[in-house]
């Protein structure tokens, strides 16, 4: 595994031979995945604040790369829509020169974090956090079609979430009607078209008919052409960014920001390509191609890419199983690009409103949102929180803070888990533990410990102890089910073993794991002597120690 960590999938599979029946329909699903690219990429560009052909340029050179480079069999690569609110933000921020060069940024940390093996550790990401943010993004992708949707005549778009939708409130007598039945109709097409149709997708169909009827019946709608001008067609020259450090600092954060979504969204696609297929990916090769697919991409002029989860799916369910697929797909919308670009002026962005309000409601994650909203309180917390940071402030921010708060919850709720069960050999109670050496002599108190000592749970264990009084002899601790113990826990052992002695209570230790063990010894105050396999031998020495005393007591 570790030789063909950082080796591309489709090396490998050039190794071991493909199929010529299997080249035939991967090509076959590349052209499939390549038709329903395209009007999403787009779509993708235009909801991001930039022109069309950026969104065709990313799709048609990050696509390529990430197939050509990617740990995954069937991964496509592209815009997608969770990087709207994000490129969105920072064009209106830094400019579309500043988004290029956030991207250039990007794309070396991610590189970083998939040469660091990285990749692995953001399955760590909570389930909670993942539908927040994703749920929270739908909704703004939502948001920001409503007027091209309805044809609203609103000048100055506002940026944030509430300034927006009361610019739709006070422009609502200027609905276009026109835009609202093409819109609808998109919305319609795309939704529900494919389960009649499944060889050519209700997108495309959608975009192909809506333009043809404005076209002809000449309908007075917003065009791409009349927003952005007609499409070059041509493939920019690359260009190389020398970052210098003010600018690297100054664009650092929205950088991270387009890693960390990238890295986190292709690699959950990858996860749903290998459930689809049967197959496994490498997480740490994947993040490298998609740092030198951003780095690429904005070489050329284009915008972020990661993994499209619903392209992905359909490569998958088009008979795709080798990057081959992925491939096609970037040279079909190539030659759209340099052979039919001037054709997509007369779409109607009213089309692509409609068709991108059903990709916000795909990523909404509807159900797994509403089932999280009737689980515990916890993991209720770590949805909402991200959720409207999300729509009201920042997605890194969201990000940032949900991530911690999900930290601190898992942790509160590890320390209430910790189960400290005293057992004090003079109350005349019979033990919990009779079965394993019978019930406690009189001045012995047993503690049983579950759950990890740490820092969360450390002042509870530190609480307890102060159960045991001087009256005691001997205090034994159960530490069989302990798997971990950090520095915090640590600490209030050595305050327990220090006040224990100064109460003349002989401390002994049973069923520790050999970590665990170690790390009591490097203490220094406690003797290999006093610590046990089995609670059963404690209890003997115990035994043994206290009839020893008994005997001295009643020779003198």
């Amino acid at each position: 595994m570790a030789k063909s960590e950082f080796v591309p999938k489709l090396f490998s599979l050039l190794r071991e031979g493909i199929s010529r029946k299997q080249i035939g329909k991967d090509a076959l699903s590349g052209v499939i995945v390549g038709i329903v690219a395209l009007p999403l990429a787009i779509a993708f560009a235009i909801a991001s604040g930039v022109g069309p052909e950026k969104g065709l340029i990313t799709a048609i050179i990050a696509g390529l790369t990430i197939s050509i480079f990617g740990g995954s069999r069937i991964q496509i690569g592209g815009p997608t829509g969770a990087f709207i609110v994000i490129v969105f933000g920072i064009v209106q921020q830094y400019g579309v020169e500043g988004l290029t060069v956030a991207t250039f940024i990007a794309g070396f940390l991610m590189l970083g974090m998939g040469f660091l093996k990285l990749g692995r550790l953001l399955k760590y990401f909570p389930f909670t956090l993942i539908v927040g943010f994703t749920s929270g993004i739908a909704v703004i992708i939502f948001s920001s079609q409503v007027k091209d949707l309805l044809g609203l005549q609103i000048h100055e778009m506002p940026v944030a979430f509430h300034e927006k939708w009361l610019a739709y409130f006070h422009a609502v007598g200027t609905v276009n009607q026109y835009a609202l039945g093409i819109g609808l109709f998109a919305f319609l097409t795309t939704m529900y078209l494919g389960r009649i149709v499944r060889v050519v997708p209700g997108s495309l169909i959608a975009i192909v008919v809506a333009t043809v009827l404005t076209a002809w019946f000449q309908w007075p709608v917003d065009t791409i052409g009349s927003k952005f001008g007609a499409i070059s067609g041509s493939i920019p020259t690359p260009h190389l960014y020398l970052v210098d450090w003010e600018t690297f600092k100054e664009l650092l954060h929205p950088a991270l920001a387009i890693a960390l979504l990238g890295a986190i969204e292709s690699l959950l696609s990858a996860v749903v390509a290998d459930g689809m297929i049967g197959g496994r990916h490498r997480p740490n090769m994947e993040l490298v191609a998609q740092g030198g697919a951003n780095i690429l991409s904005a070489m050329f002029g284009g915008i972020p890419a990661t993994g499209a989860i619903a392209r992905t799916a359909t490569n998958a369910r088009s008979g795709g199983r080798t990057p081959i697929a992925g491939i096609v797909h970037a040279i079909i919308l190539l030659l759209v690009f340099l052979i039919a670009s001037p054709l997509t002026a007369h779409i109607p962005l009213a089309a692509l409103a409609g068709i991108l309000i059903v990709v916000a409601w795909n990523m909404s994650e509807i159900h797994a949102f509403l089932s999280i909203l009737r689980s515990n309180r916890y993991d209720i917390a770590v949805l909402l929180t991200t959720f409207f940071l999300t729509i009201f402030f920042d997605l890194i921010l969201a990000i940032e803070i949900g991530m911690v708060l999900a930290a601190f919850l898992f942790m509160k709720r590890m320390a209430d888990g910790l189960q400290l069960n005293p057992i004090l050999g003079d109350e005349g109670e019979e033990s919990l533990f009779e079965n394993e050496g019978g019930s406690l002599p009189t001045g012995v108190a047993v503690f049983q410990i579950n759950g990890p000592l740490f820092f969360g749970a450390a002042q509870r264990f530190y609480d307890a102890m102060n159960e045991v009084g001087s009256h005691y002899q001997y205090l034994i601790l159960r530490m069989r089910y302990v798997p971990l113990i950090d520095a915090t826990g640590l600490q209030r052992l050595k305050e327990i073993l220090k006040e224990m002695k100064e109460r003349h209570v002989h401390v002994i230790f049973s069923g520790a794991n050999e970590v665990i063990r170690a790390e009591i010894l490097a203490t220094g105050m406690v003797n290999s002597e006093d610590i046990f396999a089995s609670y059963e031998e404690a209890l003997l020495l115990v035994r043994h120690q206290l009839d020893g005393l008994d005997q001295i007591h009643k020779s003198t």
